[in-house]
């Protein structure tokens, strides 16, 4: 079966989406000839197979105004090259990518088109007239969590499969670090105390700039207290200027982004993740898996995975999430991630998850 998986870009940014893919596509089967595509370039940052990069315009991908006249021509190149690949399957990387190759392959019959979503997706009216141009035969359309699949399908007026990404719980825990150990990858301080983790793109749908003032107000009267945002990207410098004014340089630590993150996980007492919106937020699941409990905002996706044990909060809500953070000083972290690790079921996600994979891409 000859596979080629199109992702919009490369880098760090798409790490997480990156992941996703390859992690289905690891359950191809072993007469699978994958190829990556990938439209802007940039670095595939993990994936099975070869990959190509296209180094396309990016105004002329989302087809803004006079490059809206390039698309025919990009449509045509990929068209060609699907056929000298002799694509079988084409995975698809969200509505961004369909919207380039679903026109193209239509003149393409024998491909079977696979689309998976990954965040928050509003469809507008030409993006479901065209997902439903395609028979049910050879268009399969997947998302990442129950909630995502469920708006889509009322959208699309058609079944969505949900296909929850879950990590194998044993390949996971195996290179984990040891708290002192991670500890020291991350040039925490030695001295003891509460660690607060915090993992993911420095954007503003992640609610850092909250996370930041709720410590702030929390660690007022718990020096101990210390704070790690893992993570790059744009809001770097805007946090760390805000952190340097607060006077709190010595204990919220912006650590950047990390390679060796799914190492790190046991550095932290409790992961916080303030989300504001979120496709799936793998980083939960991760933490749970590296015996890390976590306090999450009141999201649905965050609700799939971890039902009643989330210890759920607002969205935005400063003075909860002071709150609780003064709490985490004082509970229990063992019973507390015993608790979310049954509702996660790590195991059984997993084998939900492998089964899923193999019958998006064979169906």
């Amino acid at each position: 079966m000859n596979i080629v998986n199109v992702m919009w870009a490369g880098g760090t940014p798409y790490m997480s989406i990156h992941k996703v893919h390859q992690q289905v596509l690891s359950h191809a089967g072993a007469d699978a000839r994958i190829s990556n595509w990938l439209l802007l370039g940039s670095g595939l940052c993990c994936g099975l197979g070869s990959t190509r990069e296209w180094h396309m315009p990016s105004r002329a991908l989302k087809g803004r105004y006079f490059w809206r006249l390039l698309r025919p021509w990009l449509r045509m190149r990929l068209r060609k090259a699907l056929n000298e690949a002799q694509a079988e399957v084409v995975l698809l990387d969200g509505v961004g990518v369909a919207r380039l190759l679903l026109p193209a392959l239509l003149r393409v019959p024998q491909v079977r088109v696979k689309v998976l979503f990954h965040g928050e997706t509003r469809l507008s009216a030409s993006d479901v007239r065209l997902l439903r141009m395609l028979p049910a035969e050879r268009l399969s359309v997947a998302a990442v969590s129950q909630t995502l699949a469920a708006s889509l399908q009322r959208d699309l007026g058609r079944p969505v499969q949900t296909l929850r990404m879950a990590l194998d719980p044993q390949a996971f825990t195996a290179p984990l670090l040891s708290r002192e150990a991670a500890r020291q990858a991350l040039q925490m301080p030695e001295a003891g105390g509460v660690v607060l983790g915090a993992v993911g793109r420095l954007v503003q749908s992640k609610g850092f700039e909250m996370l930041i003032e709720a410590f702030a107000k929390a660690s007022a009267c718990q020096p101990d207290l210390q704070l790690a945002v893992v993570g790059g990207g744009p809001l770097h410098a805007a946090l760390q200027a805000r952190i340097d004014a607060l006077g709190l340089a010595d204990r919220i630590h912006l650590s950047g982004h990390r390679d060796d993150l799914q190492q790190l996980y046991r550095a932290f007492d409790w992961l916080l993740v303030p989300s504001r919106s979120e496709g799936l937020g793998l980083v939960v699941q991760e933490a749970v898996m590296a015996d890390v409990p976590v306090v999450c905002s009141d999201l649905q996706v965050f609700r799939e995975q971890l039902g009643d044990t989330g210890g759920y909060l607002p969205v935005g809500d400063e003075r909860a999430w002071a709150e609780a953070i003064r709490r985490c000083a004082t509970l229990s972290t063992p019973s507390a991630v015993a608790r979310q690790r049954q509702a996660l079921a790590p195991e059984q996600a997993w084998q939900a998850f492998c089964t899923g994979s193999q019958s998006l891409l064979r169906s």
